[in-house]
């Protein structure tokens, strides 16, 4: 199972699929090609009896920065066939364990896909940050709906309003991740996991999964979709121009205009 992406990198070992973004020169930032990849990777291993768990990484000691706004600027970044929407449908909806091995960056996308795995690891220097917001956007993959869930309004708001990088320990105690282990450790140990998991019965560990996750699903989706929406139109927004500008400019966003 090979990725079409130059950029995504697969493997399969022991039942054990490894994706890895490998973009480090752009701190992993994710383009829809390499969306497109990995949903494809997903869609083909959901279905693959040779695969029974799946670990998401990325190179470098990077996890990913979230985005390349150069793709968002256009404005096509969401929609039911977009690559984006496409991949977190193929996250939201696999049926084995997922993994996810986190170092470094995990910025916008980077931390909510983390809402979608079934077990997380980060790495002690790992940075978390949502910044939505401060992009003119709207939060996406469900966050609005799930974050409140896991770790109370007032964590979630501060997190998604204020938009501030949050340490490994911090993601730990809001339940964005299950463990924190030290620099270059989180493959390593997400290995061991899925090692585990894969000499499990794997009818009884997707029921398993189904199960646990079988209460948020639907309003899950619902709310993906609401937020994609929103999330499309905030992208033509003037706002977020300003923002994507003020990023690419290296200077802080002015939003002093706007009502």
């Amino acid at each position: 199972m090979q990725s079409q992406c130059a950029e995504i990198q697969s493997q399969i070992s022991g039942r054990v699929l490894e994706i890895t973004i490998n973009r480090p020169e752009r701190k992993n930032a994710l383009t829809m090609a390499m969306y497109s990849a990995m949903a494809d990777l997903l869609n083909a291993a959901a279905d693959d009896p040779s695969v029974r768990v799946v670990i998401l990484t990325g190179a470098a000691g990077i996890f990913t920065s979230g985005n390349d706004l150069t793709d968002f600027l256009g404005g096509s970044a969401t929609g039911d066939e977009s690559p984006v929407y496409l991949f977190m449908q193929a996250l939201y909806n696999f049926p084995k364990p997922v993994i996810a091995a986190v170092a470094g960056p995990a910025v916008g996308i980077g931390t909510t896909l983390l809402l979608h795995c079934d077990l997380s690891i980060a790495e002690d220097d790992a940075v978390f940050q949502m910044p939505f917001v401060n992009l003119g956007l709207c939060p996406e993959y469900g966050s609005s709906f799930l974050l409140p869930r896991i770790m109370g309004h007032a964590k979630a708001s501060e997190l998604l309003l204020l938009g501030k990088k949050f340490d490994a320990q911090t993601a730990a105690d809001v339940n964005i991740c299950n463990e924190v282990v030290y620099a270059g450790e989180a493959l390593d140990r997400a290995r061991v996991y899925a090692a585990e998991l894969a000499e499990k019965a794997p009818e009884a560990v997707r029921l398993t999964k189904k199960l646990l996750r079988q209460g948020i699903h639907e309003n899950g989706l619902a709310t993906i979709r609401e937020e994609a929406n929103h999330f499309k139109t905030r992208l033509l927004s003037e706002e977020f121009r300003e923002a994507a500008t003020a990023f690419m400019e290296k200077r802080p966003a002015d939003f002093s205009r706007f009502d």
